[in-house]
């Protein structure tokens, strides 16, 4: 149906090649789906050449070929995971998915604040369900770290009953799974980082993994928003838990950075470039608080600089997704070759020695970009 829709638009030469330009002539989440139908239809361009050894890296037991992810959000149904890994990511999650399928939010509710670089979304875990979602990836094997993000249908009853059904149907197909507890955008649903709350959902969660056929990596998404006391709560229960991993953050609902600009009223959650000194700050006191256990940074990321910025916050890894849209999809080969100029720069050999280098620095707000 998507396909039949944008094919007039696919004919266009400027978004064969997934003109940045072209795509920002357009509705935004038709751009979006333009996207995603370019990438299914193989007019994405493919990495040319193998990863620098420089960029080989590990995260929770897992060898990737970098450390740059495609963030959850931009692939919600398991379309194209393998055309994003070909494209050159490390790693590539897809979700939101929800046990059964929603429609999201009413539209518009994709909207961009083009002065910041920033992207506001009400979306609402619209997604096609588990099922569906599980019938691509059964049989699928990518050359990239292949994560499923995890969530609650808005009108279930139970929403942990939801996330253990997330880890029940998809430990057998994925490389970790991501339970998203920190979409502003699904009412009550960030109540659940709440200690007495994320201490169940992460008893039921780990208590499904543990059943499944194998042991897949969790990682838990949390909100920009926490405040400190806050993140002491989470730390103090994923540390009674063998929760793998964390992801750093999630999109804000605050509007302090995009004040005054065009669709900062817009309800939801922001993301791309005004999210990136709040969110790395809250990824340097996740790393304060939870010692070695690994990061994954998310928020921002626009650039070679604001990529090794995460790392040295603490971040093991990174995930890309808003910043693409007023970047390019050269952006991914641009934070590659900055990475491994820094790493060579720094006299190591590779990309894990710059993880926590400024993480106090960050941690107490001493830096920004």
């Amino acid at each position: 149906m998507i396909l039949s829709r944008l094919s007039p638009l696919l004919r266009v030469p400027a978004l064969r090649t997934l003109s940045r330009d072209a795509l920002l002539q357009m509705d935004p989440e038709t751009a979006h789906g333009a996207t995603i139908a370019a990438l299914r239809m193989g007019l994405a361009p493919e990495q040319e050449h193998a990863d620098p050894a420089e960029l080989r890296t590990s995260l929770c037991g897992m060898t990737l070929s970098n450390p740059i992810g495609m963030a959850a959000g931009f692939d919600k149904n398991g379309e194209v995971p393998g055309p994003l890994a070909k494209l050159g990511f490390g790693m590539v999650e897809i979700g939101t998915v929800t046990p059964r399928p929603q429609t999201g939010n009413a539209k518009p509710r994709l909207f961009r604040v083009k002065q910041a670089g920033g992207v506001i979304n009400r979306m609402g875990f619209n997604n096609e369900g588990h099922e569906a979602v599980f019938a691509r990836l059964r049989a699928l094997r990518i050359g990239a770290m292949l994560g499923v993000n995890i969530g609650a249908n808005k009108d279930s009853a139970d929403f942990v009953a939801d996330y253990v059904a997330g880890v029940t149907r998809f430990a057998d197909v994925a490389d970790y799974l991501t339970v998203n507890i920190s979409s502003p955008n699904t009412p009550g649903l960030r109540d659940l980082q709440a200690d007495d709350a994320l201490r169940r959902l992460l008893e039921g969660v780990l208590t499904a993994r543990a059943k499944a056929r194998v042991r897949v990596p969790v990682l838990l998404k949390i909100a920009p928003d926490l405040d400190e006391p806050a993140l002491d709560g989470i730390a103090r229960v994923i540390g009674e838990t063998d929760l793998d991993g964390l992801i750093v953050s999630n999109t804000t609902i605050s509007r302090d950075a995009v004040q005054g600009m065009d669709n900062a009223r817009e309800l939801g959650g922001l993301s791309g470039r005004p999210l990136f000194n709040l969110s790395t700050r809250r990824l340097a006191q996740m790393r304060e608080r939870v010692g070695t256990l690994p990061i994954v940074g998310v928020g921002g990321i626009h650039s070679p600089e604001t990529a090794r910025a995460k790392f040295e916050a603490g971040a093991n890894a990174i995930q890309l997704y808003s910043a693409m849209v007023f970047e390019g999809l050269d952006l991914l080969d641009r934070i590659k070759r900055g990475l491994v100029a820094a790493v060579r720069a720094e006299g190591e050999t590779n990309v894990a020695a710059l993880t926590g280098r400024k993480t106090a620095d960050w941690a107490s707000g001493r830096i920004a970009l």
